[in-house]
C-alpha cells in the first residue's frame, strides 16, 4: 500500500498536508524524502529523521513511498509541477534519464568536500552512479546477480558443483533437463540477463556508447545455443518470458537446475520453497565472475530549494549508523563498507545460507556489467530486447534477429 506520512515538527500532519503547495516550497526547513516500495521501514525512518532534527532544530521532514511501478511516473509528474521532492530513492538506470535531463543535482561538489564520506563506500558500486563524469547518487541499498543452483539436482545428475564456464553452464543445464525438469533460468529485466552475453565477450555498444557492437558471429552463435538449449528444454522458456514471479517461483518448485538472479531473489524463493536449506540449496558467482547490479540510490533534485539540508540528510540515512540498521533489519547490503560488514555479522549465525548469498554481493564488483550510464536506457531495451527473445525462442533465426536488433538500436542511439 502506498504510503505518505509527514513527520513534523511544530505543525500537526494534517495541517501540513492542507497546506498549499506554494506556501510549503517557502520553508527553506522543510525537506520532503521519496522512496521506492519501503513503507515496512516507517519506524527506522522515524528514528532516522527524529534524530536528524534534533541535530536541526526546526527541520520538517516529509515521506512519501511509492510503489515500484508508480514512482517513476509520480516523480515525473511532480517535476513538471515543480514540486519534485528535495530527496529521491531511485532504482535501476532510470537515475541516469533524469540526470540526463536536469533533473538531479550533481553531487560531486559535495563529494570534493567531503571526501571521508565517499571513501565510507565500495568505489564500484559508487562508481556506478557516474554519469558525464558527475556523480549524482550515494548508495541506499544494493544487489547484483548471482547463480543459484539446486545440489539435489545437481547430485542427481552427477555433477560434482557449480559451472564454472559457459560452456560448462549449458552441459548441466542440459544435464539436468529431463521430463519435467530443465536445467537452467535468468531474471530478463534490467539486462540482469547481460551476464551470459558477457562471459561470451559480447558488448552492447562501442566504448563510446555511440554504436551497437553486439551483431557479431560470437553474438550469433551464442544466441544459436541459447535457442537450441531452450528448445530441447536444458533452458527453461519462463527465462525469456517471465520478469520476477515466475522465473523466481518456477526455481521455488524444486524442478530447475541454476538460477541467475539478484540476491533479492533469495528470500522470494525461500518464501515459497520447502526444500531450501543450507544442504539443498547454492550460492555462487556466475562464470566468470560476471554479474548486473539493480541497485537504489537516494539523489537530490536539483529544484530543491536547500539542498545542502538534503544533502545532510542523504548523509545521515546513508551512515555506518544507520545503515547498519537497514542491512540487519532488511537483510541487505548497502555498499557502506562498515555496516555491510556489521550487517554480514549478524545474519551468518542466524541464516548461513543468507549470509552466503549477500557474500557474492561484495565479491567480483569489479566485473559488473549491463549497468551502462545511457539517459535512453529504456529505449534502448525496448529496441534489443524483443529481437533477442526472438531469437531464444526460436521466433528467428540468430542472424535476423541480431540484424533487426542492430537496426532498431541504431534508430534509438541517432535520435539521443
Amino acid at each position: 500500500m502506498d504510503r505518505r506520512t509527514v513527520l513534523k515538527t511544530g505543525l500537526a500532519a494534517a495541517g501540513t498536508l492542507a497546506m498549499p503547495a506554494y506556501l510549503r516550497a517557502q520553508s527553506n526547513k522543510k525537506i520532503s524524502v521519496l522512496t521506492w516500495n519501503i513503507a515496512d521501514q516507517e519506524a527506522l525512518f522515524k528514528e532516522e529523521f527524529d534524530e536528524f532534527k534534533k541535530v536541526n532544530p526546526g527541520v520538517e521532514i516529509e515521506w512519501l513511498d511509492k510503489k515500484g511501478p508508480d514512482l517513476p511516473a509520480f516523480y515525473q509528474t511532480q517535476l513538471v509541477a515543480g514540486t519534485a521532492p528535495d530527496v529521491i530513492d531511485i532504482q535501476g538506470a532510470l537515475w541516469v534519464e533524469w540526470a540526463a535531463n536536469g533533473a538531479l543535482l550533481d553531487l560531486t561538489p559535495y563529494f570534493q568536500n567531503d571526501p571521508a564520506f565517499v571513501k565510507m563506500f565500495n568505489p564500484d558500486y559508487m562508481s556506478s552512479f557516474v554519469y558525464d563524469k558527475k556523480n549524482y547518487l550515494v548508495p541506499f541499498y544494493v544487489a547484483k546477480t548471482l547463480l543459484y543452483y539446486n545440489k539435489t539436482m545437481f547430485k542427481e545428475a552427477g555433477l560434482s558443483g557449480p559451472p564454472k564456464t559457459f560452456d560448462e553452464l549449458l552441459a548441466s543445464a542440459q544435464a539436468m533437463g529431463k521430463g519435467e525438469k530443465t536445467g537452467f533460468l535468468t531474471l530478463n529485466f534490467d539486462w540482469l540477463y547481460w551476464p551470459l552475453m558477457k562471459m561470451n565477450g559480447i558488448e552492447l555498444l562501442t566504448p563510446d556508447y555511440k554504436k551497437p557492437a553486439f551483431n557479431t558471429p560470437a553474438a550469433a552463435e551464442l544466441l544459436d545455443r541459447l535457442a537450441k538449449s531452450t528448445a530441447a528444454g536444458a533452458i527453461n522458456k519462463i527465462a525469456w518470458t517471465g520478469r520476477w514471479v515466475e522465473p523466481n517461483g518456477a526455481f521455488a518448485s524444486g524442478t530447475v537446475g541454476m538460477l541467475q538472479a539478484h540476491s533479492a531473489s533469495y528470500f522470494f524463493v525461500k518464501g515459497q520453497g520447502r526444500w531450501i536449506n543450507p544442504e539443498t540449496l547454492g550460492a555462487t558467482q556466475a562464470p566468470g565472475d560476471w554479474s548486473t547490479p539493480t541497485n537504489h540510490g537516494f539523489g537530490v533534485s536539483k529544484s530543491s530549494g536547500n539542498p545542502e539540508l538534503a544533502f545532510a540528510l542523504v548523509k545521515h540515512m546513508t551512515s555506518v549508523k544507520w545503515a547498519t540498521r537497514l542491512a540487519q533489519i532488511r537483510r541487505v547490503l548497502t555498499a557502506n563498507i562498515e555496516a555491510d560488514k556489521a550487517g554480514l555479522e549478524s545474519v551468518k549465525a542466524d541464516d548461513p545460507l543468507a549470509y552466503a548469498v549477500l557474500q557474492t554481493q561484495l565479491e567480483h564488483t569489479d566485473k559488473m556489467t549491463g549497468n551502462w550510464p545511457l539517459a535512453n536506457d529504456a529505449q534502448i531495451k525496448e529496441a534489443f530486447w524483443p529481437e533477442f527473445q526472438n531469437a531464444v525462442l526460436g521466433r528467428k533465426d540468430a542472424k535476423t534477429a541480431l540484424a533487426d536488433a542492430e537496426r532498431a538500436v541504431t534508430r534509438v542511439l541517432r535520435r539521443s
